[in-house]
């Protein structure tokens, strides 16, 4: 018996899985609200109360670690491997970053659950980059090497954000002004929504209320924030296959993407991701693919423990 993990700041999933003839066969999934829980000890004793037999987990957490120990960015969770190992009897137990978790679920994932926003020409073995846009941002790079992707993690959503356009730069501004260093999650996630709806004027809302009265045509600040967001999420995404050459390709996941994306116009997003002004061509081979399964960080972290 294996155990996953996909711990964010908004939601944690968790699963019991055994490995049958190379496949990775789940037997329980759960889904967890994180802030119900002080810590994340608190929630795992919760999920396994029956007290299973498990040889081997890996967590993918929201926020950096060095494979032992892990602090999550927007929750007061603090994990330790080896305490985890102690207290539950699991002999192998691994931290992963959430979106290396995510970036190891693309070699399991199934095709269906791959959707194609701007085709490309995908180059075999290519550098990939994978991003996403939830509670934060997360990024992780892959490389071929030895017959397979190795991931990259990174924590990517904390670069600096650039500005791409006069509305943008004001928004920039406005963000500086309130807390000086404006980095790229500050925008490019859900709470960045929020943000960019509050730039343009709009009352406090969360960000799925925003986007479903954009979807809605009921309020405009909210479709004004909305094409700002996908421009912004474009223009970084570009940002990063430029960094990476990934013509092998860039992969959109996360909640709000896998929520918004199907529903909405991808123009203002595929447009900033190919303005790279003298690289517009290089960019343009360069295929972007929207991951639709929101286990797959929960996927990547159980292929991770099956090693």
């Amino acid at each position: 018996m294996i155990l996953g993990g996909d711990l964010g700041g908004t939601k944690t999933l968790l699963a019991l899985a055994e490995v049958v003839d190379g496949r990775i066969e789940i037997i329980r999934e759960q889904r967890f609200s994180s802030t119900d829980y002080g810590s994340f000890d608190h929630l795992l004793e919760a999920f396994l109360a029956d007290r299973p037999l498990v040889a081997s987990a890996c967590f993918g957490v929201a926020g950096p670690t060095d494979g032992q120990t892990a602090q999550l960015t927007y929750l007061p969770w603090s994990l330790a491997a080896q305490a985890i190992s102690q207290r539950f009897g699991i002999a192998k137990v691994r931290l992963a970053n959430d979106f290396a978790a995510a970036a190891n679920g693309l070699s399991v994932v199934d095709p269906a659950f791959i959707q194609t926003l701007h085709p490309g020409q995908p180059i075999a073995h290519a550098p990939r980059v994978i991003l996403g846009a939830g509670t934060g941002l997360g990024v992780a790079g892959l490389i071929w090497e030895n017959g397979r992707y190795r991931v990259i993690p990174g924590e990517g959503g904390h670069i600096g954000f650039s500005p791409q356009t006069t509305a943008q730069g004001e928004l920039w501004r406005w963000l500086f002004d309130q807390n000086g260093r404006v980095t790229t999650e500050d925008v490019v996630s859900g709470p960045g929504l929020t943000r960019i709806y509050a730039f343009f004027g709009g009352r406090p809302q969360q960000p799925e209320e925003i986007s479903q009265a954009a979807l809605a045509g009921t309020d405009r600040l909210a479709e004004q924030a909305l094409q700002l967001w996908l421009s912004c999420y474009g223009a970084f995404a570009g940002d990063l296959a430029l960094h990476w050459l990934a013509r092998g390709g860039v992969y959109l996941a996360g909640g709000i993407a896998a929520k918004l994306l199907p529903q909405i116009d991808n123009s203002p997003l595929v447009t900033a991701f190919l303005n790279k002004r003298e690289h517009a061509a290089l960019v343009k081979n360069m295929p972007i693919y929207r991951l639709t399964a929101e286990d797959l960080g929960l996927r990547g972290a159980l292929a991770l423990a099956a090693e």
